[in-house]
């Protein structure tokens, strides 16, 4: 579950619209069938010579030739002007246990500055011992690493196509992934400080920094065509603020990463963010003064290096985690909209821009009870309305909101007309659904009391959230980290969505980690991995008919995630496509990764029919 600047309904249902649990009489209905049971026997065959049928099927890597190129921008020679005061340096790596120290103390932001923020920061047990220390040269990946898993009996029966424009990839975050830690001059990040508990943490991580093209070559050689990733600002802007060096060779490093990724014949969706954090309330740095000002810089020297080249940019991933208070949301909405309105009319870029949103859906306890739908309401409109409502509709924060978080800053009809239409689509992270009551028993009053009172153990959703039914049973089959499959209700979500904010959407992240995937004794226990099958094939099927039968516009998904990674904590939760040996680094394509290509390649439709 990621979270760095993606460069990549608050309606009150009646309780009829709301059934999420459907009564079913009798036997369940098989609906693809339609003939009318014979009472016929069943005719056998005479005996015959027996053969073994059964083979495996071997999907072949094929060297991809780069395709036209497509500009969304002019290049960054006659962009960059836009700027003012741009100046680029490089730095070092930083080691904590040097025997020697910069002497350029004059200097603002030389060597001896840059070090001493991250003697500063001072993170927990700082060790990096790589296994890579310059880029790793991409190599074919074998035929043999390409065959195809045996197919699961049980499988998907609609008969869908998706549109041709749909886009499908898989999606990484700086932070879990690229290790090089304090390496070419990358400067602390709030995640190098944030974990300060028992949890381990590995400053490693998948060394995709100087792994990504052979990580690439990965992606392609499996038929992926698009690719969701991160550019961490404290590799790009060292000492964050405006005014500051340029860090040169982490523009390079991403300039060369999406350069790779056309070769490969990718499309991608870069991110790059402010920060990372855990749980609402916690402090992202969002309402920090100088926030606005720094982040709408640090925007703006990415797009104008880059913008030819990328055709979907996304700000902000997750903000309402990572915001303080008030004024944290409030800048958020105003930097993401300073930064759209620079890049469609001083860029005059032609991609599409928007931000990305987590909530787990929240569903009604009881879809007859208009105080557990007030409570699923109330649950959705604060995580999402929040800022949904201002991008999208050019409305106020919904009373969920402001009910909350009484140091809101309110919103002008200057700030509305402003912050309205910014957002092409609308990014949305949906692993899973909570089932949603009040605090109290059949009490609205409680969820009020609950927004009025801090303290209270239901702040600030203030709603009782659950994973049991009215019934008692779970919502879903569950993963280690209480992730849930519920399929339908995703659909039902993009409804949701899709006729509360009036906009495409995209879902820019879901994923499933196996129970105890990280504890099986052989690694081929671990590739099976038919849970994550289960999830990623019932999801996309919901999609299809999401789109086809109730007429809602998914312009695209994206798995989470392309490889195992660091989850925050440790590398317990396995969310990967792909396994990561952490002592080699060598990475192995699981057999969910195989089920959700051929899924989305059996459903792609031909060009001549499209």
């Amino acid at each position: 579950m990621a979270s760095w600047i993606t460069l990549l309904l608050f309606v009150l249902a009646s309780a009829t619209a709301q059934q999420y649990y459907i009564p079913v009489a009798g036997t369940s209905s098989r609906p693809q069938c339609t003939a009318t049971p014979s009472c016929l026997q069943p005719t056998y065959s005479p005996y015959s010579a027996f053969s073994y049928s059964l083979t495996e099927t071997i999907r072949t890597a094929t060297s991809v030739q780069p395709g036209p190129t497509t500009t969304y921008a002019a290049p960054a020679a006659s962009l960059t002007g836009l700027i003012s005061s741009l100046s680029y340096t490089t730095w070092g790596k930083w080691d904590p246990n040097a025997t020697t120290s910069a002497t350029d103390t004059d200097n603002p932001y030389g060597n001896a500055a840059w070090t001493a923020l991250w003697k500063f920061a001072n993170p927990p047990n700082f060790t990096e011992t790589s296994v890579f220390s310059t880029t790793v040269l991409p190599t074919p990946v074998p035929t043999s690493e390409l065959v195809l898993p045996p197919p699961d009996y049980f499988g998907p029966t609609d008969c869908y196509y998706f549109p041709d424009d749909f886009q499908f990839g898989v999606a990484g975050s700086a932070a879990q992934i690229e290790g090089a830690t304090a390496d070419e001059g990358k400067s602390p990040s709030l995640v190098d400080i944030l974990i300060q508990d028992d949890r381990p943490k590995d400053y490693v991580t998948n060394e995709n920094y100087y792994y990504y093209k052979q990580e690439i070559e990965r992606l392609a050689s499996m038929g992926v065509k698009h690719y969701s990733f991160s550019i961490a600002w404290c590799r790009i802007l060292p000492f964050a603020l405006p005014g500051t060096p340029v860090n040169q060779q982490g523009l390079d490093h991403y300039s060369d990463l999406i350069n790779f990724l056309l070769e490969k014949v990718l499309c991608y969706e870069p991110i790059g963010s402010s920060s990372e954090a855990i749980g609402w309330l916690h402090n992202g740095g969002y309402q920090n003064e100088t926030f606005v000002d720094a982040y709408v810089n640090y925007a703006k020297i990415v797009m104008t290096h880059y913008a030819d080249r990328v055709p979907i940019w996304i700000t902000f991933n997750e903000p309402l985690i990572y915001s303080f208070n008030g004024l944290s949301v409030d800048h958020v909405l105003k930097a993401h909209a300073q930064v759209y309105h620079f890049y469609k009319e001083s860029i005059n870029g032609t991609g599409k821009v928007s931000l990305k949103f987590s909530d787990n859906f929240g569903v009604p306890r009881d879809p007859a009870n208009p105080n557990d739908v007030y409570a699923a309401d109330h649950f959705n409109s604060f995580q999402l309305g929040t800022f949904c409502n201002p991008i999208f509709l050019g409305q106020d924060y919904p009373e969920s909101y402001k009910q909350t978080v009484s140091d809101y800053v309110p919103l002008t009809p200057e700030d509305l007309a402003y912050i309205n239409g910014t957002a092409d689509f609308l990014g949305i992270d949906p692993y899973t659904a909570t089932v949603v009551s009040p605090p109290v028993e059949d009490s609205i009053d409680s969820i009020l009391a609950c927004a009025a009172n801090p303290s209270s153990i239901y702040f600030p959703y203030c709603v009782n959230q659950s994973w049991l039914t009215t019934t008692g049973w779970n919502i879903g089959y569950r993963s280690q980290y209480f992730v849930y499959i519920t399929p339908t209700y995703l659909r039902l979500y993009l409804s949701y969505l899709y006729n509360t904010f009036h906009a495409p959407i995209v879902i820019t992240e879901f994923g499933f980690p196996v129970f105890g995937e990280a504890e099986k004794a052989d690694l081929s226990d671990e590739l099976y991995d038919t849970p994550r099958s289960i999830y990623y094939l019932s999801y996309m099927s919901e999609i299809l008919k999401s789109i086809w039968e109730d007429g809602v516009h998914v312009a695209g998904a994206f798995a989470w995630s392309f490889a195992d990674n660091w989850e925050f904590g440790d590398y317990s939760q396995h969310f990967g496509l792909q396994t990561v040996d952490r002592t080699t680094q060598e990475r192995r394509y699981k057999k969910s990764f195989f089920d959700l290509v051929d899924f989305v390649n059996t459903r792609t439709m031909p060009k001549e029919q499209s």
